[in-house]
Parts: structure tokens; C-alpha cells; sequence
């Protein structure tokens, strides 16, 4: 176990490297860069302007020197602005003096760098957004999966009666609509005056500091009711499969009652599949949650992606990546991990 935890940390550390640089180096494509240097200087900027303004602040580096500087693997390197003779450069900090500015500021040593839209430091504005998407994940983890296993697993008991059928017809309808349509429907029949029903009057963006069953279910629901589905319906192929085995016929011809036979037998091995589709559901939320937030105005790490994304913030939509990279890699080894508390047969090696 602990060689193979060794080995997917290595992968996982290379595949990070990979993929924030390719992220990188997407976001830094000529076009980007023009957009930033005209959004931070002046619309009316020259060409030859628009190029002085990237070369003084080191746009024009080798692409590896400063992704190596962003890292906070390779030193930053202090320039003198032509313009207005100021010290430039990624540590470089208003009113810290030249002498005690570090040589490395990157993502290794904490240093996010500097929010062009919010203008504040990324790593509080990471912190605190992710903060407020990780109390909406936990409420939507909890009715998702808790609400997918008991309608799985209990079609999966009576597989071919009335209530699988209509348990599986539910769960495809929900998996078949996204939630930019349900957030939507949900919206205007029990929030809006269109229908009437305003049961629920509260906004999102009121839950960030004080969530209630009015301002916090309707997202919540929107998000779950999609994943919800499918987890449920894993379940419950999953649990009609294992309650045709021959130890569960065996069981039956023991004498165990029906809630033993589920409860003892058939559930763990049952929930093998789903396990794998609930863990892949964390990173799902992560995208999920970038449309119900933008929908809700619920601001979020969600609603931070689509303002970075928006208004060509580099270093904010770089933050947002690596920690969409490192929770996607994270719950690939806990999905693994898992594996082997639930089915004994299984090993790592």
C-alpha cells in the first residue's frame, strides 16, 4: 500500500506539472496578453505602447523561465518600468524596499500573486471562495449520494417491479436535465412571482453569510438532482447484480431474513461501482457548481472562475486551475484507496 501510494503521488506531481503549464501557457497566448496590458494601461494604447508594457513587466521571457518564476522554482527577475522608472516585477511589492524583496514568490512559496479584478491577494480570495463552494458541496454531497443510495439500492432490491421501474424513470429524468434548466425551472416556480409559489425568498448570495432553507436549498437541490441520478442508478444495476449471486441464494436458502441478506451481504459489495461514481462526483461539482453559482450569484470558487475567465485575470485563472488539478488528483487516490476497504479481494501492489 505504501509503494503504491508513493508511485501516485509521483504521477500525480507529474501530471500537475503538465497540466498547469499547459494552462499556462494557454493563458498566455498573444491575444491574453495584449487584453491584459490594455485593461491594466488604456484602451487607446499603441501597439508599440502595448509592447513596452509586456516587455517591463517580463511577458516576453522565455515561456519556461516564467512559468519557472510562477512556480517559484527559478528567481524573479527585477526590471525598470521606461516609462515612469518604476521597479517592476512578480515579487516586487508596493512599499517593500528592493532590499528586502524575496528572489522567490511563487506557488511553492505561498505567493499566488495579485488579483487584477479584485485587487486584493489570490490566495485570500482563493481561501475564501473555496471556503464558501466547499459548505455548498458538503449540503449537496450529503442529499446526493444519501438520497442515491436509498433509491438504488432500493430498486436494486425489487429489480422489475413498479417501484424499479418508476425509481429508474425518475433518475433518468434528472440526469437527462442539466442544471442550467432546473436551476432555472426552480427559480420560476418557487422563487419568482411568475408562478405565485414564492416559497423560497431568500437569494444565494445572503446564504455566503447565513444560509437558511430559503436563501441555500434551491441551489443545493439543483446540483444534487443531477448527480443524484446517476449515482442512483449505478446502485442500483449494481445491487440487482450482486443480489442474483449464489452466496446471496445460499443466504436465502439459510433462512437469513431479507434485511440481513441487504444489510450484511449484499450492500458492500454493491457499493464497489458507485463508489467509483461518487468519487468522481467531487470534481464534477467543482464544474457543476461554476454554473449554478453564475446562476444563483452565489460567489463562490464557481463564480471566481467565470470572473477570472471573463475579465482575462492570468494569475487568478491560474490559481483557480491548480486547485481544480490538485482535487481531481487527490480524489483519483482516494477513489483508489477505497477500493480496498471495500473489497477485500482487491490489492494494491
Amino acid at each position: 500500500m505504501g509503494m503504491f501510494i508513493l508511485r501516485r503521488i509521483g504521477v500525480m506531481f507529474l501530471t500537475a506539472l503538465c497540466l498547469t503549464f499547459v494552462v499556462f501557457w494557454l493563458t498566455n497566448l498573444q491575444p491574453n496578453l495584449e487584453k491584459l496590458a490594455k485593461n491594466q494601461g488604456s484602451f487607446r494604447m499603441t501597439d508599440e505602447q502595448v509592447e513596452t508594457w509586456l516587455v517591463d513587466r517580463g511577458y516576453r521571457q522565455n515561456i519556461f523561465k516564467r512559468y519557472g518564476e510562477w512556480l517559484g522554482v527559478v528567481p524573479s527577475q527585477m526590471t525598470i518600468s521606461e516609462s515612469d522608472g518604476r521597479q517592476l516585477g512578480r515579487c516586487v511589492r508596493p512599499g517593500v524596499e528592493p532590499a528586502d524583496t524575496p528572489n522567490y514568490c511563487g506557488v511553492l512559496q505561498g505567493d499566488w500573486g495579485f488579483s487584477t479584478v479584485f485587487k486584493e491577494e489570490i490566495s485570500a480570495i482563493i481561501g475564501k471562495r473555496l471556503g464558501l463552494t466547499g459548505k455548498l458541496m458538503f449540503w449537496v454531497m450529503l442529499l446526493m449520494v444519501t438520497g442515491a443510495l436509498f433509491i438504488g439500492v432500493l430498486a436494486g432490491m425489487r429489480e422489475g417491479s413498479r417501484l424499479d421501474r418508476t425509481l429508474s424513470t425518475a433518475s433518468i429524468a434528472t440526469t437527462a436535465t442539466p442544471e442550467y434548466v432546473s436551476g432555472v425551472i426552480f427559480i420560476v416556480v418557487f422563487s419568482s412571482s411568475v408562478v405565485g409559489l414564492k416559497w423560497f425568498k431568500g437569494t444565494a448570495t445572503s446564504a455566503m453569510d447565513n444560509a437558511t432553507l430559503e436563501n441555500f436549498l434551491l441551489p443545493v437541490v439543483t446540483i444534487a438532482l443531477y448527480g443524484m441520478g446517476y449515482i442512483a442508478r449505478m446502485t442500483r444495476a449494481s445491487m440487482a447484480e450482486v443480489m442474483t449471486s449464489q452466496y446471496i441464494r445460499t443466504a436465502r436458502l439459510k433462512g437469513v431474513s431479507f434485511r440481513n441478506i441487504v444489510l450484511k451481504h449484499a450492500l458492500r459489495n454493491a457499493l464497489i461501482a458507485p463508489f467509483t461514481v461518487i468519487m468522481l462526483q467531487i470534481p464534477w461539482l467543482l464544474n457543476g457548481v461554476v454554473i449554478v453559482e453564475t446562476l444563483f450569484n452565489y460567489k463562490g470558487f464557481g463564480w471566481v472562475l467565470v470572473q477570472a475567465a471573463s475579465n482575462n485575470d492570468i494569475e487568478l485563472l491560474l490559481a483557480v486551475s491548480v486547485v481544480s488539478v490538485f482535487v481531481v488528483l487527490v480524489t483519483q487516490l482516494i477513489s483508489d484507496i477505497g477500493y480496498v476497504f471495500l473489497n477485500p479481494r482487491i490489492r494494491l501492489t
